[in-house]
């Protein structure tokens, strides 16, 4: 288990600045003021009044209730403009805690954070997705209690838990639906097997969807449309649009790895079909490609330390599934239009020929209004990107303005 506080500048204000304001509501809760003090500026009682047009009295009741709920607290005196100086009030991220689980593959990484996707702890592990959902699911129950309890919290603090799975998901269930490398998931409950377990709300959707949604809440806040693509076993990718995740109708949006490429005609993928951008360029198909040429490698992290000590071979078959992966995202920054496209999952720890392989097929294929501001960068946020995101996922789902009605209601 580690401690770390990397919480990148203005994250709590980049979560309250996707809120609408309170401004337009006709009767705005303790709920809405909760959100106008979540971008971390404390505030008087008499500023909320005059954000929100509410009676000073009803912003007394209101702040007084979210003051119980522990959600803010006092942050000193503002200004004297005569007289005893005000109160101020801000937000309070330790008042709750997230536990975050990005499942992949081959691994499972869960950490706990507070209300701003600060991580406060986590833990790691090899463990095979393909094991089932009782015995991946179980994992991060027995380490969610683990990390709660060595941080000191109880279940009673718990926001909820947000979790993200390598294959299609039915966001409103939280049901995995007929992913290719995923046994025994499919419509599997778990939600309910993790709330009966642990607590809840439980909130599930694709890891390429929790790592757009950390990457974007930790480095790119100001950017409405983005593309985060996971290479690694896998190939997959997470849309962001006008600042909130675009899932499709059914959770299979941004499934670019079993779009068809021209390199690949004939292969078998997992998903039952041939030719997939998966079994071309994905780690695990490089991995199987290089092993075919004598070079020792079977895994995807073995292509890149491959790749790191400055095989060849590997960095030749890096470029080219750069290429191929080109090939699907330019047809996608013309159908998309994002602004940034960032490469992350563990191939891009290889270094950069792969991603100067997916910028030389974007830039050479995409029309020259859809590339002329665009930005193809590495992953930032790095591993932690899909805790962070699961988090963010939770926070927005528990600090939406009706949901923190209800709750100080019941306090």
């Amino acid at each position: 288990m580690t401690e770390d506080a990397l919480t990148p500048p203005g994250t709590a204000r980049s979560s309250a600045a996707r809120v609408p304001s309170a401004a337009g509501a006709a009767f705005p809760g303790a709920g809405m003021l909760l959100h106008l003090l979540r971008d971390g500026r404390p505030r008087t009682r008499s500023e909320l009044a005059g954000v929100t047009g509410l009676a000073r009295s009803t912003v007394t009741q209101r702040v007084d209730a979210l003051l119980a709920s522990g959600l803010i607290g006092p942050a000193g005196e503002a200004a004297s403009t005569g007289g005893r100086p005000p109160a101020t009030f801000a937000f309070m991220p330790s008042a709750r805690v997230v536990l975050a689980a990005d499942l992949g593959a081959t691994y499972a990484r869960l950490g706990l954070t507070d209300m701003a996707g600060q991580v406060l702890a986590e833990t790691r592990a090899d463990l095979d997705i393909a094991r089932g959902p009782e015995e991946v699911l179980d994992w991060v129950v027995r380490n969610g209690r683990e990390l709660l309890e060595e941080a000191g919290r109880s279940r009673a603090d718990l926001l909820g838990v947000g979790i993200g799975l390598p294959g299609p998901v039915e966001h409103s269930t939280g049901r995995a639906v007929n992913p290719p490398i995923m046994p025994g998931w499919d419509g599997f409950d778990v939600p309910g097997h993790v709330e009966e377990r642990l607590a809840g709300p439980v909130l599930v959707d694709n890891d390429v969807n929790i790592m757009a949604l950390g990457e974007h809440f930790a480095q790119w806040s100001d950017t409405g449309h983005l593309m985060f693509v996971k290479v690694a076993t896998g190939i997959g990718c997470g849309i962001i649009s006008d600042g909130g995740v675009y899932r499709g109708a059914k959770g299979a949006a941004g499934d670019m790895g079993h779009i068809q490429v021209p390199r690949g005609a004939g292969r078998a993928c997992q998903c039952g079909n041939t030719g997939c951008l998966e079994a071309v360029a994905s780690g695990s198909a490089i991995a199987a490609e290089l092993s075919a040429r004598g070079v020792d490698a079977r895994t995807a992290l073995d292509v890149v330390e491959l790749a790191r000590s400055g095989s060849v071979p590997a960095l030749h078959s890096l470029r080219q599934a750069g290429r191929d992966i080109g090939e699907v995202l330019a047809a996608s920054v013309n159908m998309l239009n994002p602004s940034i496209i960032i490469i992350g999952g563990s191939l891009a720890l290889a270094g950069d020929h792969l991603l100067a392989g997916v910028r030389e097929v974007i830039y050479q294929r995409s029309l020259p209004l859809a590339t002329e501001d665009l930005r193809i960068v590495s992953s930032r946020v790095g591993e932690r990107a899909g805790v962070i995101g699961a988090a963010v996922m939770v926070v927005e789902h528990g600090l939406s303005p009706e949901r923190v009605d209800a709750l100080v209601a019941g306090a």
